[in-house]
C-alpha cells in the first residue's frame, strides 16, 4: 500500500511538472503528411456510438462493395478519400472560387463521423445496417441557428446533412430510404457514366430478391419502393454503352432526365447546371456522384471506367452552379484505390470534389470568386484588410510548404 501511494504521489508530481517535449515543442501542429486525421482534418467522432451527439454536416464512410458487377475494392474508398484529403485542413481551407472557407467562415459544426460497420457477408443485413445508421444520424440535433432543411422536412424540424464516402453505388438505396422517411420522395441528381436504373429482374437474372439489388439496379429498386421523385430527377455525365434504346425508355419511366457528357460541348458547365436546377425544382434533392463521371485519365481507380468523361474542373464548375437547390445529402462513391496510380490521383480528385460538395451544402447564396480575371473581389478584399484576428499565424500548419 505504501509503494502504491508513493507511486501515485510521484505520478501526480510528474503530471504537473513540464516534460521536455511539452516545454520545448508543446502545441506543435501535425504536418500535412503526419498524424491521424479524419477527412480534411475535421474533428473525428464515432458518432453512432455517442447517442445524441449533434452536428450540422457530417462526413460518413460506408465501406461496402459486395454488389459490384465488375472490379471490386470500393470498400477501401472511404480510407483512400480521407488519405487524399490530408493536405486539406482548417488553416488551408479557403476556396478561391467560393470566396470562403467552409470550416472557418460558415459557423457550421462539421465533423467526420467515422465509418458505418457494415457486414461483408450478407447484403440484406448490410443494407439494413446502412439505413439504420443513416436514419440515426439524420435524427441528431443541429446548431440552433442552422436553417437549411426544416422548410422541406415532413416534421418541420431541422435535420443534419451527411456527405457519404463510398463504397459501391448500392449504398444510395438505404440512404434514400432513410431520407424518404424524413422528407418524402427525393429528387435525385445523379452524376455517373452509367444509368444505374436497370431492372433487377432482367440484369443478371433474379434468382433471389437480394440478387436483384446491385450497383446497376439500385435506382430501379428505389423507384419501386417509392423513394424517388419520378418527375424531378436527373442524370449528368452519362456515356456508357446500352443494350438498346429500351434502356433509355425504362430509365425515363423510372423518373430520370438524361444529360450526357457531350452536352457540355453545347451548353457549357453553366448551361448544364441551369438545366439541372430547372429539372430538380424546389423539393429535397440528393446529390450522388460516381467517380467514373470523371475521365479515367484523371480518375482511373474505379470499378467500371468509361473513356470520354468530364474533367474535374468541369464538374466543379457545374457544382458551383447548383447553389439554391435544397440539397439534403450527398455522396461520392465507387473509388477503388487498388486501381489508382502511385500518385493517388483518384483519391485526391475525390477528396477535392468532396470539398466542393461541402461548400455546396454550406452555401446559402451563389459563390463569389475571390479573384477573377486578375482582379480581387473588392468586398472580400475589404473584409480581409479589416481582419485583425491574426490569421497569418495559421500558416504554421503548412510549414512543409514554405
Amino acid at each position: 500500500m505504501r509503494l502504491t501511494a508513493l507511486f501515485a504521489a510521484l505520478t501526480a508530481v510528474a503530471s504537473v511538472a513540464a516534460e521536455p517535449w511539452q516545454e520545448k515543442y508543446g502545441g506543435t501542429p501535425d504536418l500535412t503528411y503526419s498524424g491521424v486525421a479524419g477527412f480534411g482534418r475535421l474533428p473525428w467522432e464515432r458518432c453512432l456510438e455517442k447517442p445524441g451527439y449533434g452536428f450540422d454536416i457530417a462526413v460518413l464512410g460506408m465501406p461496402f462493395d459486395t454488389s459490384v458487377s465488375y472490379r471490386p475494392g470500393a470498400r477501401f474508398g472511404p480510407h483512400a478519400i480521407r488519405s487524399g484529403s490530408r493536405r486539406h485542413g482548417p488553416a488551408r481551407s479557403f476556396l478561391i472560387p467560393w470566396g470562403t472557407s467552409v470550416t472557418q467562415d460558415t459557423g457550421l459544426h462539421i465533423v467526420d463521423c467515422n465509418d458505418v460497420p457494415i457486414s461483408p457477408y450478407d447484403n440484406a443485413l448490410a443494407i439494413d445496417e446502412m439505413q439504420v445508421a443513416y436514419a440515426t444520424l439524420l435524427d441528431r440535433p443541429t446548431s440552433p441557428d442552422t436553417h437549411f432543411t426544416r422548410h422541406i422536412a415532413k416534421d418541420g424540424k431541422e435535420h443534419p446533412r451527411i456527405l457519404t464516402l463510398g463504397g459501391d453505388h448500392t449504398i444510395v438505396l438505404p440512404i434514400l430510404g432513410a431520407l424518404t422517411d424524413v422528407y418524402g420522395p427525393i429528387s435525385v441528381l445523379h452524376f455517373d457514366a452509367h444509368l444505374d436504373t436497370w431492372n433487377g429482374n432482367e440484369l443478371g437474372g433474379a434468382h433471389t430478391e437480394q440478387h436483384k439489388v446491385t450497383h446497376g439496379t439500385f435506382f430501379w429498386k428505389a423507384y419501386e419502393l417509392g423513394y424517388i421523385n419520378d418527375k424531378t430527377s436527373a442524370h449528368a455525365g452519362i456515356r456508357t454503352r446500352l443494350n438498346s434504346m429500351r434502356d433509355l425508355l425504362h430509365d425515363e419511366a423510372v423518373g430520370f432526365q438524361v444529360f450526357t457528357t457531350d452536352d457540355i460541348d453545347e451548353m457549357g458547365p453553366e448551361g448544364i447546371a441551369t438545366k439541372l436546377k430547372k429539372r430538380l425544382g424546389n423539393g429535397p434533392v440528393y446529390l450522388s456522384f460516381d467517380i467514373d463521371t470523371i475521365d479515367p485519365s484523371m480518375a482511373p481507380a474505379t470499378g467500371t471506367p468509361e473513356s470520354g468523361g468530364w474533367t474535374t474542373r468541369e464538374v466543379k464548375r457545374i457544382v458551383r452552379g447548383l447553389v439554391g437547390l435544397n440539397i439534403v445529402g450527398a455522396d461520392i462513391v465507387e473509388v477503388s484505390p487498388a486501381y489508382d496510380t502511385n500518385a493517388e490521383l483518384t483519391a485526391m480528385a475525390a477528396a477535392d470534389l468532396a470539398q466542393e460538395f461541402l461548400a455546396l451544402l454550406a452555401a446559402k447564396e451563389a459563390p463569389v470568386a475571390a479573384v477573377k480575371g486578375g482582379v480581387l473581389d473588392k468586398n472580400l478584399r475589404a473584409k480581409a484588410e479589416a481582419d485583425t484576428s491574426g490569421a497569418r499565424g495559421q500558416f504554421i500548419d503548412n510549414r512543409d510548404e514554405l
